[in-house]
């Protein structure tokens, strides 16, 4: 079934063939959704066609994907996904919430969410027959690219700001890619990558600039999804048939953490799939949590325009520290079309939100975080609907910015090596 039908503009929706374009809209610059055939995928599959597979990956979820299966077995790129879910009992006692949960995209191959989107990018390069694939990032897009490109012998570049976290730039040379460092911002690698790669005929990764990236990050709402129809049967309103019930008509609110935008527009994206193919009747609420100092959607979410303005980012969470979100309005519209909203928190609510998911068995970078941190300004505005439940992403592992974990803990003390001293500590 050929169910990749081709693309259309999100600003003034002109429809491209599969062939005729690669990345953004040539008369206005837009970025393009990726079309599937949803008649066709609706004629074929049920639900049930893809939540009783076996495979755990984002691969279960190949019907609803405009790529073919990788080649081969049991790499990373073909085990990405499938993520764990935990109950956060006593944070929700905490906020007074019926049910609150987080989803733990730190379990990836390369402990982030963008190991979804680099997937389904580099399976993509392949059937197109890319030698190079290049992007920018400040770490963990990069590192997702490296890791998934390294799976399968595909040659990569990274261009990264020199101010990225040492470890994730040595996950970049670890994985064998081609690693230059720039003498600038996210946004000056950005633009240069795609300078690059018109230049040298590279396929280019980048965040929201390829179609493709938020091919890959809507595989976590279909995860979501599934959990949520688990879930149905535990109180939560259930019906007889539980399992049946939509996953919004239980009234789930999704808190993402966002820079450019793509991960709150992918996971966006696959709840909206699901609804067009009849598997959900509503939309779950989506709410958008960025840093104070790197908050361009905020600002234009607020101002009621989806017109976005740079700002001069600066903040601890180097992952969502954007000066232009390449991907701001379709970010804009995950919130305003489910009735969401769009929270900042500063960079000690973060360091405070790591240590708290910490005491919860979570270790989270502070992008990671982003998004429980603006769950406690959520409930402190009053705008949480307590009995409903709640889901949390979490984009990362603090394994990639120790520096920042340690700010956000006390040290340890150091003793003498007897228990006499031991004694006095306690």
């Amino acid at each position: 079934m050929d169910k990749f039908l081709g693309y259309r503009c999100t600003l003034c929706g002109h429809e491209y063939a599969p062939n005729e374009i690669t990345y953004t809209c040539p008369k206005d610059g837009g970025n393009l959704d990726v079309v599937l055939d949803y008649e066709a995928i609706r004629r074929k599959y049920q639900p049930e066609d893809l939540t009783s597979r076996s495979n755990p990956s984002i691969w279960r979820y190949l019907p609803l994907l405009p790529v073919s299966a990788p080649a081969g077995d049991g790499t990373p790129l073909h085990v990405v996904g499938g993520t764990p879910v935990y109950d956060l009992t006593r944070l929700a006692e905490k906020f007074g919430l019926a049910h609150l949960w987080l989803k733990d995209e730190s379990r990836n191959p390369s402990a982030s969410f963008k190991d979804r989107a680099s997937a389904v990018v580099v399976t993509r390069a392949r059937e197109i027959g890319a030698e190079v694939v290049v992007t920018a990032s400040t770490g963990n897009a990069g590192a997702a690219l490296a890791g998934m490109a390294a799976a399968v012998g595909q040659r990569a570049v990274i261009f990264a700001p020199k101010s990225a976290p040492q470890a994730k730039v040595a996950q970049l040379l670890v994985f064998g890619a081609k690693v230059i460092l720039v003498d600038g911002s996210y946004d000056d690698a950005f633009d240069l990558t795609v300078k690059a790669s018109q230049e040298f005929g590279w396929y280019c990764r980048n965040t929201g600039y390829n179609p493709f990236t938020a091919e890959g990050k809507k595989s976590a709402a279909f995860e979501i999804w599934e959990f949520m129809r688990s879930q149905m049967g535990t109180g939560m309103r259930a019906t007889p048939n539980a399992a049946t019930v939509p996953v919004s008509d239980q009234r789930l609110t999704v808190f993402v953490s966002v820079g450019d935008g793509n991960i709150i527009s992918g996971i966006h994206k696959g709840f909206k799939d699901l609804h067009t193919l009849g598997w959900i009747t509503h939309m779950p609420r989506i709410i958008g949590v960025q840093a104070e100092g790197s908050a361009a959607i905020y600002n234009a979410f607020h101002a009621g325009t989806e017109t976005i303005i740079p700002v001069q980012a600066k903040t601890i969470a180097d992952s969502i520290s954007v000066d232009l979100p390449r991907d701001g309005v379709r970010a804009l519209r995950a919130a305003t079309e489910t009735n969401g909203t769009y929270l900042t928190v500063t960079d000690d609510q973060i360091l405070k939100a790591i240590a708290e998911l910490g005491s919860a068995g979570v270790f989270a970078e502070p992008a990671g975080a982003t998004a429980y941190a603006g769950l406690a300004v959520a409930k402190s505005k009053g705008w949480l609907e307590t009995e409903g439940p709640i889901l949390v992403m979490n984009t990362g592992s603090g394994l990639k910015d120790v520096r920042a974990a340690m700010q956000a803990v006390s040290s340890a003390p150091i003793i003498e090596p007897t228990l006499e001293a031991v004694r006095k500590l306690l």
